[in-house]
């Protein structure tokens, strides 16, 4: 039965950190974090896939290491936080409250994706690369 939840949890946790790929407010690490902790005690071969899957394996392995984010994933995803964080403020809402908190939180967000260490990127990859062989 724990197997089960903790499995259950991973799979959630996965799904709404993909989800937070996308949607800028909502955190990605934590989410992957969780589910690779969940999996680690549920099912090694979804543990597995997730360190291994290609589009954010090496991202993971890189923070859990403390390597950090390479420099060219921390822009791109500051910049598509920005975009999404300014399409919001303008299309979705005329509270400025709404407003006001949504610049917080990119200011936040931002903030602490500029304090996680910066990864060496070729250098790291190249590591990562060989943890996989």
């Amino acid at each position: 039965m724990k197997k089960r939840l903790l499995f259950t949890a991973g799979t959630l946790s996965t799904a709404i950190g993909i989800l937070g790929i996308f949607v800028p407010i909502l955190p990605t690490t934590p989410f992957l974090l969780l589910a690779a902790a969940c999996y680690i005690r549920s099912s090694q071969r979804f543990y597995d896939w997730l360190l291994n899957n290609r589009f954010f394996g090496a991202y993971l392995k890189n923070y859990m290491h403390g390597k950090g984010m390479p420099l060219r994933v921390k822009i791109f995803t500051v910049i598509l936080l920005w975009i999404t964080i300014a399409l919001s403020m303008w299309l979705a809402t005329q509270i400025l409250a709404v407003r006001i908190i949504l610049a917080l939180v990119a200011i936040g967000v931002t903030t602490h994706i500029i304090l996680i260490k910066t990864a060496k990127g070729e250098e790291s990859q190249k590591e990562v690369r060989n943890e996989k062989s």
